[in-house]
């Protein structure tokens, strides 16, 4: 008898062992998960509408003017400090962030709803360099539809991902953070956990060609094992026609606490307190540039398969050293880049 594929992706994870850390952890990182659990009622008061200055109830998704600066401040403090000290979290290369802006930040999605990659980099760029470099995220047409996902991320600069919007921040000279592999990514098998998965979607590369500005990858490491997805579900997504009014292509089964095995990641979860690493890559400038180079099918296709080959191996070497300091129990010394050299660490 055959297995489905969330009982195959079930079996390869019970003999890498993550269900005994799934249950050592629940036995000895309880305080860990009273953590994660008041980290989570910050979020959810930070994202109700009971009197708060940034908690409007509605947004324009499309402004560039909804930032808050008290916003951005009281969650890189009450969450993504915390989550950063949770997480254990570094971010390596963080020296590639320059000042100025007019840089495409492309990252690797994870985690679901969480996404604890994206406010880790951006409390990293902001405790750097301030308001002014924090790029502005290019969201999922949910994030403007779901009120508690605006209230927390419009302020901080999520605007509603499209061409024009992006060429409006590229205007003023500000930074754009874009996920291309987007709930495809961040909602993929744990068995794919140290894979990039962009899907073919190749847009970020036109528009960093159309408006001239280097792609910086970020690439992260460890922030999909906050819970177990057993079956991205994309048969599922399918068959109910969530590409078309949720822009959905996945409807995963995923493994989470305290909820257990659910259809989606229910939010609030528990994330397993995971070890993340961040690396941020030395920026690419291509060749070519301008409208025709964007229209370029090949030259387009050349491009992404650089960017995607550069953060896979990235990804792969973080997959390779953090599990070595944990074989090991100890970190090790001197987070290297591509070229061996050590990386700066915030």
């Amino acid at each position: 008898m055959s297995r489905s594929p969330g009982a195959s992706h079930g079996m390869a994870l019970y003999r890498a062992g993550f269900f005994r850390k799934l249950f050592a952890t629940a036995g000895v990182k309880a305080q860990g998960f009273v953590r994660a659990a008041r980290l989570f009622k910050r979020i959810a008061d930070l994202t109700s509408n009971r009197g708060r200055p940034f908690a409007k109830a509605h947004y324009d998704f499309d402004s560039l003017d909804n930032r808050d600066a008290h916003a951005v401040e009281r969650v890189v403090r009450l969450v993504a400090e915390p989550m950063k000290r949770y997480f254990a979290a570094d971010v390596i290369g963080i020296e590639n962030v320059i000042e100025g802006g007019g840089q495409l930040f492309v990252g690797n999605h994870n985690g679901g709803g969480l996404a604890p990659e994206m406010f880790l980099f951006g409390s990293a760029v902001y405790r750097r360099l301030g308001l002014d470099a924090l790029p502005y995220g290019l969201g999922h047409e949910l994030v403007g539809r779901f009120p508690p996902f605006a209230r927390l991320l419009i302020p901080l600069g999520a605007v509603r991902a499209s061409p024009e919007n992006a060429a409006r921040i590229f205007a003023r000279s500000r930074n754009v953070l874009v996920y291309p592999g987007g709930d495809e990514e961040s909602m993929r098998p744990s068995s794919q956990r140290d894979r990039i998965v962009f899907a073919g979607r190749k847009g970020y590369v036109r528009l960093a060609l159309r408006h001239g500005v280097p792609i910086v990858p970020v690439v992260a490491f460890g922030a999909h094992d906050v819970f177990l997805v057993l079956d991205d579900g994309r048969w599922l997504a399918s068959r109910l026609r969530l590409h078309h009014f949720a822009r959905l292509k996945v409807l995963p089964t995923v493994l989470c606490l305290p909820w257990g095995i659910t259809l989606g990641p229910l939010l609030p979860f528990i994330p397993l307190p995971a070890r993340v690493r961040l690396e941020v890559l030395a920026p690419l400038r291509f060749e070519r540039q301008g409208e025709a180079a964007a229209n370029d099918t090949e030259y387009v296709t050349a491009c992404d398969e650089r960017v995607r080959s550069l953060m896979q191996a990235s990804l792969t070497r973080m997959a390779v050293e953090l599990r070595a300091e944990k074989l090991h129990g100890e970190r090790l010394p001197g987070a290297r880049d591509q070229q061996g050299s050590p990386r700066r660490v915030a």
